[in-house]
């Protein structure tokens, strides 16, 4: 593979806080996306024992956790060729912006040692946001902002934006979905561009895709599952451990399993945005006010070990099925699929032709987020470039 035989992608991520696993990752024509916490001396070490050339790869897309997706990078190169730089990278009020690429491990260590990707060497500055889209060209926006249930925002005014421009969108992100997700999809449509979200619902779990593709064939009525991944961690404690709601919840809190304010998680609210993305995917027009919300906090241990007696277990279900949109706390036998522990998600899916389908997966993570990101990457090549 010549120089001249690669196709450029500028490739743009966003993301905000202290993890730093997603960053604008810009790329001229075409994207991949390779996730790696590893440096660029240990990149080049594993690409020269599988012969792989790096010389025109000019991107690499990292996460702060290791991973060895170095594998994609071969397999990416070799199929399509892409020629890839980081040109921007940023957080939630600065941001660094080389038209030459960036240094990913640069960034990341500028990020930990300094709390900003601004103070990024010679690069650094206090562009971010909408304009920010503005200062770089890019053909690919990774948006992989906090969740915001109340505005959406930034990811609805990133995500328009991004979409006026014409430029492809991978996220993430609920919130523009769970509030805008009708708004999203005519804009996108409008645009005729990409927008992937498989990370929006489930991690790892390939619930979105799933549907959309696989099951094309089939006319889907329901998907049931444990949509939490925290939750379900809290409620399996609970079970096995004999611990009340208070004391799990702060063992959870401790392990960083659940956030400090774990509203958004105990109460049903995220459970409840993933059950309107996955209404919407179905064809059915809903925002988050169309959804019963009822979450865990109330569950007492003395409820926890009846149903334990009477052989069930406690999950917190979400439900999208065109009799309505349900989130709250059920019985599931302890011999059923729905009898997963820890930060694991489910999902059924009912087809009339396939019947049932369940899958389960890692749900949470900066790793399993990646991986889900990667994929929608990986399809807008495919469709596109």
């Amino acid at each position: 593979m010549n120089q001249a035989e690669c196709k450029k992608v500028k490739i743009c991520s966003l993301a905000s806080g202290s993890n730093g696993n997603a960053y604008y990752i810009e790329a001229d024509g075409q994207a991949i996306l390779v996730d790696c916490g590893l440096s660029c001396r240990q990149i080049s070490i594993r690409a020269k024992r599988q012969k792989i050339d790096l010389r025109n790869v000019k991107a690499v897309f990292v996460t702060h956790e290791h991973s060895d997706h170095i594998r994609g990078l071969r397999s990416f190169c070799e199929k399509y060729g892409v020629d890839l730089k980081i040109v921007a990278a940023a957080d939630s009020s600065t941001s660094a912006i080389c038209e030459e690429g960036l240094d990913e491990e640069l960034v990341l260590t500028t990020k930990k040692e300094t709390g900003k990707v601004g103070n990024y060497p010679g690069y650094g500055c206090n562009v971010c946001g909408v304009e920010l889209l503005d200062a770089v060209d890019y053909d690919i926006l990774i948006e992989a902002t906090p969740t915001n249930i109340k505005t959406a925002e930034p990811a609805k005014s990133l995500t328009l934006k991004a979409f006026a421009d014409g430029k492809d969108v991978v996220t993430s992100n609920k919130g523009h979905l769970a509030l805008f997700y009708k708004e999203m999809h005519e804009a996108k449509e409008k645009a005729g561009v990409e927008f992937k979200f498989e990370a929006s619902v489930g991690g790892a779990m390939p619930i979105i895709n799933l549907c959309q593709n696989n099951l094309a064939s089939c006319g889907i009525s329901s998907i049931k599952g444990i949509l939490n991944g925290t939750t379900n961690y809290i409620l399996s404690r609970m079970t096995s451990e004999g611990t009340t709601y208070e004391n799990t919840l702060k063992e959870s809190q401790q392990l960083g399993i659940a956030e400090t304010d774990p509203t958004q998680d105990v109460e049903g609210i995220d459970a409840a945005c993933k059950v309107v993305i996955l209404a919407n995917v179905l064809g059915i027009d809903a925002t988050y006010d169309d959804v019963e919300v009822r979450g865990i906090s109330n569950i007492t241990l003395d409820a926890i070990e009846l149903a334990k007696q009477e052989g069930y277990y406690v999950k917190l279900i979400g439900e999208v099925s065109k009799n309505g949109l349900k989130v709250s706390p059920r019985l599931v036998k302890q011999n059923s699929p729905y009898a997963i522990d820890g930060t694991l998600n489910l999902a059924t899916v009912t087809t009339d032709l396939a019947d049932e389908i369940t899958v389960i997966g890692k749900g949470a993570g900066s790793i399993e987020t990646a991986s889900a990101m990667i994929s929608d990457l990986i399809s807008i090549l495919k469709v596109k470039y």
